[in-house]
C-alpha cells in the first residue's frame, strides 16, 4: 500500500505536485492558506491564475483546514521560503511522529540565515525532513512532460522511499544524502536567474548570456564548497541543472523578475505580483558568502540593484571592467 501524501501550499507548483502524488492513490489534500483560494480550487478545479486550462487531478482535494495532513506519512512542504517557519509551526500540532516532511521551497530564511531544513528541525521535530529541488516547471510537470529533479534526505533509505513514493512515469526523483547541497543550489539560482533577466531584458545577447550562466556556475561553486556541499551535488540536477534551466527561461518567475529590471521597470514593479524569491534571498546569500569568505561579484551586483545601490547599466559597467585573471 502507498503512503499518504498531503500538500501544503496551492500555488503553481503546489498543485503540480499534487498532480503528481494523486497518480495511484485515491486522495490527495492541498492545503491553501486562503480559505477563498481552496473554495475556488474546489469549484474550479484548476488553478485559474497560474495553471489556466490545467486542471487538478481528481484524486487532488482542496481545503484551507491545516489537519488535513494528521493522516499524512508524507508531507509536501509547498510555500514561499520565508513563510514556511509559520505554516510548520502551525502544523506542529497535526503533523504525525516520523511523518517525512519534504521541503520543495528553495531559498534562505532572511532574518535568522538559516536554511530551510533548518527551519523544519526547529519547528517541527518530529518530523523526517527531505528536500526536492531540482530543474522543474510547474506547467511542464501539470502537462506530463518528462522532469528530472533531486529528493535529498540525510537517511538514504528514508530518500530511497520518497523517490519510490513520489516519483512517476514522468516525474522522476534521484536521491541524494547532501541535503545542503541541494538547498544551496535552489536558493543561489534564483538570485542568478535575476541577473540572467537583466542580461536578457539589455538584450546583451547570447554570448553575455552564456558567460553569465558559466560564471554563476563558478561562484554557487565557491559557495557551495565553502559551505561543504559536494562536488557531484553542485554539478547535478539541483545545482547546474536548475541554474541552467532557471536561468534561460521567462518561465522562471526570477528570470522574468529581471528581465522587467533590464527593461527599466522600478523594482517595486517588477515582479509583477508573483514571488520571486530571488529577490528575497540576494541580501542573505551575500552575507552567507561574505561571512565564508568568498567572492560572488554577480550575486553582489544583484543586490545592489534590489537595493538601489546600483543601476542596472551601472552594474553590467562594473561587471564588464572587473580584472582579468585566471578563470576559477
Amino acid at each position: 500500500m502507498r503512503d499518504s501524501i498531503a500538500v501544503l501550499g496551492a500555488g503553481a507548483w503546489g498543485v503540480a505536485l499534487a498532480n503528481v502524488a494523486a497518480q495511484g492513490r485515491e486522495r490527495v489534500a492541498l492545503w491553501a492558506h486562503d480559505p477563498a483560494h481552496a473554495a475556488a480550487l474546489a469549484k474550479d478545479r484548476e488553478n485559474k491564475r497560474h495553471l489556466p486550462g490545467l486542471p487538478l487531478a481528481a484524486a487532488v482535494a482542496p481545503t484551507s483546514d491545516l489537519s488535513c495532513i494528521s493522516g499524512a506519512r508524507i508531507v509536501l512542504a509547498v510555500v514561499p521560503a520565508q513563510a514556511l517557519r509559520s505554516v510548520a509551526r502551525a502544523a506542529r500540532a497535526h503533523l504525525a511522529d516520523g511523518a517525512a516532511f519534504v521541503i520543495c521551497a528553495k531559498g534562505i530564511e532572511r532574518d535568522r540565515r538559516h536554511f530551510m531544513s533548518e527551519v523544519v528541525a526547529e519547528e517541527l521535530p518530529q518530523a523526517r525532513p527531505a528536500v526536492l529541488s531540482g530543474p522543474s516547471f510547474a506547467a511542464d510537470v501539470c502537462k506530463g512532460l518528462p522532469t528530472a529533479v533531486t529528493l535529498a534526505a540525510e537517511d538514504e533509505a528514508l530518500a530511497q522511499r520518497l523517490c519510490e513514493e513520489i516519483s512517476t512515469r514522468t516525474f522522476r526523483l534521484y536521491r541524494s544524502t547532501d541535503v545542503r547541497g541541494v538547498e544551496i543550489g535552489g536558493a543561489a539560482k534564483n538570485v542568478f536567474a535575476i541577473a540572467a533577466g537583466m542580461a536578457s531584458g539589455r538584450k546583451l545577447g547570447a554570448s553575455a548570456q552564456a558567460a553569465l550562466i558559466a560564471r554563476s556556475f563558478a561562484e554557487l561553486t565557491r559557495l557551495g564548497r565553502a559551505l561543504g556541499a559536494r562536488s557531484e551535488t553542485l554539478m547535478g540536477l539541483s545545482g547546474l541543472g536548475d541554474l541552467v534551466l532557471t536561468c534561460g527561461s521567462a518561465q522562471s518567475r526570477n528570470f522574468a523578475f529581471g528581465q522587467a529590471l533590464g527593461q527599466g521597470t522600478a523594482v517595486k514593479d517588477a515582479s509583477g505580483g508573483k514571488l520571486t524569491e530571488g529577490a528575497f534571498t540576494a541580501r542573505v546569500l551575500i552575507e552567507m558568502a561574505q561571512a565564508a569568505g568568498v567572492e560572488m561579484p554577480i550575486a553582489e551586483a544583484v543586490d545592489a540593484i534590489l537595493s538601489a545601490r546600483l543601476s542596472v547599466d551601472a552594474a553590467i559597467d562594473a561587471l564588464l571592467m572587473r580584472p582579468l585573471k585566471a578563470e576559477g
